[in-house]
């Protein structure tokens, strides 16, 4: 099982309470980001751009509980830049941990393995390493010859010591389903608990603006690579947010769902935009005009985002929602395999064989009627 039951039950519990209070706009992963400096410089990331003096800055522990407290979410994601550059992530973790905060530490893990010893396995903290697929896509992506390997011999040392680690996958235009689906094999057979898989998102401040994933887009490749689904693959995330990548559930932005706490404050609307901050987290839901956000709203920034961290958290939302959404996912759960024959011809044609770092042109019309 990806998830342990005892977190399963955590945010379910959670999830009913909100619901059961009447409120509509709940936190369920809190985003912390205690620095943004990195030792990588992947192309497609916009959390690096900024000057030295700020790159240089931390929070501090006690501002990281503070925002979790604020919050009140049950799950700490801990993205980056690099959280293990960090010099008091072990006393972060340690005090996440000791609150019951279900805590994902995201890490290109370069430095896991020399780190490994400042932290504790425990059911409350999980390794979420950024793998972008086989060795050579994965090298090409995060623009480091030799990253692969590195973070693969991170994440066997981790699971050999008994911690919980699962990968996160971001996927661009131009990548290969057939080696994406090698590569949940390869994950499944390192002994990660769990796996992520998202597409970009076209941060303004990228280098490499050419090659995001549109809506369309995306429904078409991840249609191709999650039909015909192996049973060995295991999704550290909602089922029917894999259905909504593969077109086959529409949810609208739930961008409160995974608020952003960082060095500026709480970060307006969600991780992925910047459009002001607050400086406490009932400010943050109460002044943001959350309807400028979402597919929907018509807002620009927002016209090709499907990413998790918007529409997850919709996800479950849906999920706890009514008795159709219950059953939804237990039935994706359970029978999620999506047999899919042109999926199948799609892998043996138009994506058979590329040579690592190749990236397919896809004309630039994303209506809905483009398929791969």
């Amino acid at each position: 099982m990806p998830v342990p039951v005892s977190q399963m039950w955590t945010v379910a519990t959670y999830v009913l309470k909100q619901k059961l209070s009447g409120r509509k706009r709940y936190p369920l992963v809190l985003m912390l980001e205690p620095l943004f400096r990195c030792n990588l410089a992947c192309a497609g990331c916009g959390k690096i751009q900024y000057p030295a003096h700020i790159l240089k800055q931390n929070l501090s522990p006690e501002e990281c509980f503070k925002a979790v407290e604020e919050c009140g979410a049950p799950t700490i994601a801990i993205p980056g830049g690099e959280p293990l550059l960090h010099p008091q992530i072990h006393e972060i973790i340690e005090g996440l941990v000791a609150r019951k905060k279900y805590v994902y530490m995201c890490t290109n893990a370069l430095l896991l393995k020399e780190k490994l010893h400042l932290f504790k396995p425990s059911k409350y903290l999980s390794f979420s390493v950024h793998m972008d697929g086989e060795r050579e896509h994965h090298d090409f992506s995060v623009c480091k010859e030799g990253g692969y390997d590195a973070a693969l011999e991170g994440i066997r040392e981790a699971v050999a010591k008994g911690f919980r680690v699962t990968t996160n996958t971001t996927l661009f235009d131009g990548a290969d389903p057939n080696s994406v689906r090698a590569f949940f094999d390869d994950m499944m057979e390192v002994g990660v608990e769990g796996m992520m898989v998202s597409p970009g998102y076209s941060y303004d401040k990228a280098p490499d603006q050419s090659h995001f994933l549109g809506r369309a887009r995306t429904r078409s490749l991840f249609n191709t690579i999650l039909s015909n689904r192996k049973p060995k693959w295991r999704f550290n995330m909602s089922p029917l947010f894999l259905e909504f990548l593969m077109g086959k559930q529409h949810f609208k932005c739930t961008p409160w769902g995974m608020p952003t706490y960082n060095l500026f404050g709480w970060q307006k609307p969600c991780y992925l935009l910047q459009d002001g901050y607050a400086e406490t987290f009932a400010e943050l839901m109460a002044d943001t005009n959350w309807d400028n956000y979402g597919t929907e709203s018509g807002n620009p920034k927002c016209a090709n985002c499907m990413v998790h961290s918007g529409y997850e958290a919709s996800a479950v939302d849906y999920t706890f929602g009514s008795w159709k959404g219950l059953w939804a996912t237990a039935r994706a759960t359970l029978f999620g395999t999506y047999e899919d024959n042109a999926a199948l011809a799609a892998l043996d044609t138009h994506f058979k064989h590329p040579q690592p770092g190749t990236l397919v042109q896809i004309q630039s019309n994303d209506s809905d009627e483009v398929k791969v």
